[in-house]
């Protein structure tokens, strides 16, 4: 049976009991409440990483956004030593003098994301297309994929979004949007629709953004000049890896404590909010285009619908 997640029974007055093949594997009385209110913050938070880590890769940074990254702790020792890096340079360029800095950034996301332009292997292109077509280009069949997987999921990019429906920023916001849906589920005793969001997660982590982010990470720490972009290099690695690692737990079959599986991760009160100024590049699509994208996956290949075989809400 696919489980979502356990506890250690010993430590509570309830027994433990499994629940139905769609569900959790949950307990009785008190021990349930707290393993899935555990779970539903431990989605909040990683909701709240993927949103700082989307808004990083969107656009330049402003000043409203700096001020509210320059206000956060970033923990020292999490236990991943990519992340530890990525915290470590983040927190010292941070930290320097503010004089200069918003132009500096500018010039070093544009050198690191847009590069000179003359061919694709100048900057790191934040689109999964590039690192996975064989000519590099932009808008190819990673981008109809994901198209296809936020509509099963009844969203689309919104009308202020101009750039292909890949790029990194909009992926990481796809699961954050996913985490914060968890969270939701689990808050209201939703542990069918939790486990389904939870399989999602993990199959889109493992067929797109561990598909490519890292060839993108690595060629980030080859064309950034600031330790601002080079640490979310390495941020972005460690904490894929460690969500890697997080999904593969809360859906095995074994009896793990949930308090060794969750992510050591920035607590959600020190975290800055999103730039005001910054679009919501993701919206909600209506019933018609959900069933648009439902109808493409029913027509798809079998090689074509094996890249989606992990999106349960594809062709549901």
């Amino acid at each position: 049976m696919t489980t979502v997640a356990s506890t250690n029974a010993s430590e509570y007055d309830g027994r433990a009991v499994e629940g139905d093949a769609e569900g959790m594997k949950t307990t009785t009385g008190i021990e349930a409440d707290d393993t899935l209110s555990l779970i539903a913050q431990a989605c909040r938070r990683r909701g709240e990483t993927y949103a700082l880590l989307s808004d990083l890769y969107r656009v330049e940074v402003s000043e409203a956004f700096l001020d509210r990254l320059g206000a956060i702790r970033f923990p020292a020792d999490t236990g991943n030593a990519d992340v530890d890096e990525g915290y470590r340079m983040m927190a010292r360029y941070l930290a320097r003098s503010r004089d200069g800095i918003l132009l500096e950034l500018a010039v070093d996301y544009a050198r690191t994301f847009i590069g000179a332009g003359t061919d694709a292997r100048s900057a790191a292109y934040p689109f999964e297309s590039v690192y996975t077509s064989e000519k590099r280009l932009e808008m190819q069949d990673a981008r109809d994929e994901v198209l296809a997987v936020y509509r099963s999921e009844g969203l689309d990019k919104s009308e202020e979004w101009k750039d292909g429906e890949d790029h990194v920023s909009l992926e990481l916001q796809f699961q954050q949007i996913l985490c914060e849906r968890t969270a939701e589920a689990l808050e209201g005793g939703d542990e069918g629709t939790a486990t389904r969001l939870l399989r999602t997660q993990r199959g889109f982590l493992q067929y797109h953004l561990l598909n490519w982010v890292p060839m993108l990470t690595a060629d980030m720490r080859r064309f950034a000049k600031t330790d601002l972009y080079r640490g979310l290099a390495y941020l972005t690695d460690g904490f894929l890896s460690d969500e890697l690692a997080l999904l593969d737990e809360l859906l095995r079959e074994d009896d793990v404590p949930v308090e060794d599986v969750l992510p050591k991760i920035v607590p959600a009160d020190e975290i800055p909010l999103e730039d005001a100024k910054l679009a919501k590049p993701l919206a909600h699509v209506d019933s018609v285009a959900l069933s648009a994208a439902r109808e493409a996956f029913e027509k798809a290949t079998p090689e074509e619908r094996q890249r989606y075989a992990a999106f349960s809400s594809i062709g549901a």
